[in-house]
C-alpha cells in the first residue's frame, strides 16, 4: 500500500482521501485553515449563519454512495427568478410544471422549454459517457463509453447564449438559460453550450438541502475520513511539492519538515501548484491563456423580520446582462447592474437565524483580483447593489441588524486564488483545456474546481473519483512493471 498526502482539505481532496483510505492506503491531509471545507464554508455573527460558498446541492448520491451521512431536504421550488421589468419565473423540481411556469411568463414558450430540457437531458447523458467518465483525453474505470453521437450532442461550437436563442424567442428566457454559465465563472456570450446541461441535473435527480446548512457536508466528510483512519492536519502550510526529475517524493511543510510520500493529491488552486509548489512555467502560461474566472462578493445580511412569501433560492437579474458581462470580464470592474442571487435557508430551517429574523447570503458576480482596482470601495459597491436590490422589490431598508462582506480579497486570502473557479470556460472547447488530473511527475494528482471536470460540489466529487482510479491503475501498472522486473 502506498503513502499518500493530500495537500488541502477541500471537498475534492477530502473524497479523494476517503476513497484512497479505504483502498487502504496510509492517507495524510494538509490543510492551511483551522477546518476542513476549503470553499464549503459559514461565517457566523450574533446567531445568524452564512453559507459563503455553495447553498444548493445537487447529485447527492456522489456523497451518500460514499458512505457520508446527510441529512437532507429536497426542494420543490428550485429557485425565483425575478426580471429587471418585474415578472417573475418560479422553477420547479417538477419539470412539467416548470414548463407551466414559462407559459404563465410567455406564452408558447413552454415547448421550448421542453425542447430545452430533452436536450440538457441528451447533453448530460452524453457528458456522463465522455467529459466526466475520466480524464481527459480518454475515460478510465467507467462501464460506459462514448457513443459516436455524444460530440454532437452537446452542441460543439455553439456558445450558450446562442443555445438559449435556440430554444427561446423571450429574452427573459434566454437569460435564465444564459444565468447556467456563472455556475463555471464564465461569459454565457463565450461559454460553451454544455453548461446548458445543468437544469438536466436540478430537475431529473432535484436540488437539496442538507439540514443545518450545506457546511455540514463538509463536516460529515471530515468524520468519515476519521473512522476511515486519515491522519489530518489542520493550519499546517504546505509550501512545496518535493520532487524529482520523474517522481514526486512528498511535501515540505512550512516549518520546513519534508514528510515522504509515495503519492501527492493536490487540492489547491492549479495554479498554486504550478506557481508556487512545483513551478512550471510552461503550465502556468497555459493556465493564464484561460483567463480567469469570475469572482464573487458576497453580501451577509443579517435581517431583522421575516420576508413573506421568500423562496430559499432567488436570482435579481440586471436589465442588461451583456453589458453586465462585458464589465465583469472585459472592463474588469463589478458591473454598475448587477444580477444578485440571494439564499435565505431560515425559509426551510429557521435555526440559521434567530427567533423572527433571517439570514440573506447574496452574491455578485465580479471580476478575480484586487478590489482595490474597483472604482469605488467593496462597502460603497455594496451599498449600490442594496439600492438595485430595493428597486427590484426586494428593499431592506430599516431591516439591516448588520451586514458583513466577503470579497475577492478575502477569497483570495483564505484559498490561495481570488477566481473562484480557476480558469473561465472562454471558448467551445475550453473544458477540455482546464489543467489536467495528472501532475508532470509520477505520484502527482491535482483535484478541485480549478482542475478536470471542473467546479461546484458534483464536479468535484466526480473529479476525486477520477484521481483514486488514476491512483489504483498506476500503482497496478507500477506492481506489474516491477514483477516483470524481478522476473
Amino acid at each position: 500500500m502506498a503513502e499518500v498526502i493530500v495537500v488541502g482539505g477541500g471537498v475534492g481532496g477530502m473524497a479523494a482521501a476517503l476513497l484512497l483510505a479505504r483502498d487502504g492506503h496510509d492517507v495524510r491531509v494538509y490543510e492551511r485553515l483551522p477546518r476542513l471545507g476549503g470553499k464549503l464554508a459559514e461565517h457566523r455573527r450574533d446567531g445568524f449563519t452564512f453559507s459563503i460558498g455553495p447553498s444548493l446541492l445537487t447529485l447527492p448520491g456522489l456523497f451518500l454512495d460514499l458512505g457520508v451521512p446527510l441529512d437532507l431536504l429536497e426542494l420543490d421550488e428550485l429557485c425565483r427568478y425575478r426580471f429587471a421589468d418585474g415578472s417573475v419565473l418560479r422553477t420547479y423540481r417538477d419539470p412539467e410544471r416548470t414548463a407551466a411556469q414559462v407559459d404563465a411568463l410567455a406564452p408558447g414558450e413552454g415547448r421550448g422549454w421542453r425542447a430545452y430540457h430533452r436536450w440538457a437531458e441528451r447533453c448530460l447523458d452524453a457528458s456522463m459517457r465522455s467529459f466526466f467518465a475520466g480524464p481527459l483525453p480518454e475515460p478510465v474505470a467507467e462501464p460506459s463509453r462514448p457513443r459516436p453521437g455524444d460530440l454532437l450532442a452537446v452542441a460543439p461550437g455553439r456558445t450558450l447564449h446562442g443555445l438559449s436563442g435556440r430554444f427561446f424567442r423571450d429574452a427573459r428566457l434566454r437569460q435564465y438559460v444564459d444565468r447556467y454559465a456563472t455556475y463555471a465563472g464564465s461569459n454565457p456570450y463565450r461559454a460553451p453550450a454544455a453548461l446548458g446541461c445543468v437544469p438536466a441535473i436540478e430537475h431529473g435527480d432535484g436540488g437539496w438541502y442538507v439540514r443545518g446548512g450545506l457546511p455540514r457536508l463538509a463536516d460529515a466528510l471530515a468524520a468519515s475520513l476519521g473512522k476511515a483512519g486519515v491522519e489530518i492536519h489542520l493550519e499546517t502550510e504546505i509550501t512545496e511539492v518535493v520532487a524529482g526529475a520523474e517522481r514526486v517524493g512528498g511535501v515540505r511543510t512550512a516549518g520546513g519538515e519534508v514528510v515522504r510520500a509515495d503519492i501527492v493529491i493536490v487540492n489547491a488552486d492549479a495554479a498554486c501548484l504550478y506557481g508556487r509548489l512545483l513551478p512550471d512555467r510552461a503550465r502556468l502560461r497555459r493556465i493564464a491563456r484561460l483567463g480567469l474566472s469570475s469572482s464573487a462578493l458576497l453580501l451577509l445580511a443579517a435581517v431583522e423580520g421575516r420576508t413573506e412569501g421568500m423562496p430559499h433560492h432567488s436570482v435579481v437579474f440586471s436589465a442588461d446582462y451583456r453589458r453586465e458581462f462585458g464589465d465583469i470580464f472585459d472592463r474588469r470592474r463589478p458591473p454598475e447592474d448587477p444580477t444578485v442571487y440571494i439564499a435565505c435557508p431560515a425559509v426551510h430551517d429557521p435555526a440559521q437565524a434567530p427567533p423572527g429574523a433571517e439570514s440573506w447570503s447574496m452574491l455578485v458576480n465580479v471580476p478575480a483580483g484586487d478590489p482595490g482596482r474597483w472604482p469605488m470601495p467593496p462597502r460603497a459597491y455594496a451599498e449600490l447593489v442594496l439600492d438595485r436590490l430595493a428597486d427590484r422589490g426586494y428593499d431592506l431598508s430599516g431591516r439591516l441588524r448588520f451586514l458583513d462582506l466577503l470579497t475577492p480579497a478575502d477569497l483570495r486570502d483564505r484559498y490561495g486564488a481570488s477566481a473562484i473557479y480557476g480558469g473561465a470556460y472562454g471558448g467551445p472547447f475550453a473544458p477540455f483545456l482546464r489543467p489536467g488530473n495528472r501532475g508532470p511527475r509520477r505520484g502527482l494528482y491535482l483535484v478541485g474546481g480549478s482542475v478536470h471536470p471542473g467546479g461546484g460540489l458534483p464536479l468535484v466529487a466526480m473529479g476525486a473519483r477520477i484521481v483514486a482510479a488514476l491512483v489504483r491503475r498506476d500503482l497496478l501498472r507500477s506492481t506489474r512493471r516491477t514483477g516483470k522486473a524481478r522476473g
